[in-house]
């Protein structure tokens, strides 16, 4: 499981499959998507925030998942070469921030797009906080369009057909 960042673009993490995430149906079980795309954002982060010096303010600064869409475009099969994942920040607030990824089998077949809201906070006090200012600077650094579902659902900042 290899990762290198391509520029420009979306960071590339390679995923193994293995034969016990299929289901009854033989193809990869739709949990399976979340726990791939969940990876692939683990390992972006991992690789980005090393850009970032320790500081007790990064020390302080906690993420929980506070929404996650995911669009399946294709059933995706075990296979021994990896699947391939691309991730890239797709919209940056002042308490939260999204990621899109596209999930692709080997063969390049689009399994699933995902777009997942982070919110930061404060562990200690479980309260919402801004992002830190070093941190916004390395998710400006790998900004990019939003998730390219086919369909969206209708927001208050985003009505349907519109753009972000």
């Amino acid at each position: 499981m290899t990762q290198k960042q391509q520029d420009p673009g979306p960071f590339i993490v390679e995923l193994g499959l293995r034969w016990g995430d299929m289901d009854s149906l033989g193809h990869l079980n739709n949990v399976q998507f979340a726990r791939l795309f969940e990876e692939a954002r683990v390992r972006a982060m991992d690789a980005w925030a090393a850009e970032l010096p320790a500081s007790p303010e990064r020390a302080a600064t906690g993420m929980v998942v506070a929404h996650q869409e995911i669009e399946f475009a294709a059933p995706l099969y075990y296979s021994t070469e990896p699947a391939r994942c691309e991730v890239w920040v797709s919209r940056i607030g002042g308490r939260s921030f999204d990621f899109a990824c596209r999930l692709l089998a080997a063969d390049g077949t689009l399994g699933a797009i995902s777009e997942t809201t982070l919110a930061v906070v404060d562990p200690a006090a479980s309260t919402a906080q801004p992002i830190p200012e070093q941190f916004r600077a390395v998710l400006d650094a790998h900004l990019g369009e939003p998730a390219p579902f086919r369909r969206r659902r209708a927001t208050a900042d985003r009505p349907v057909g519109g753009s972000r």
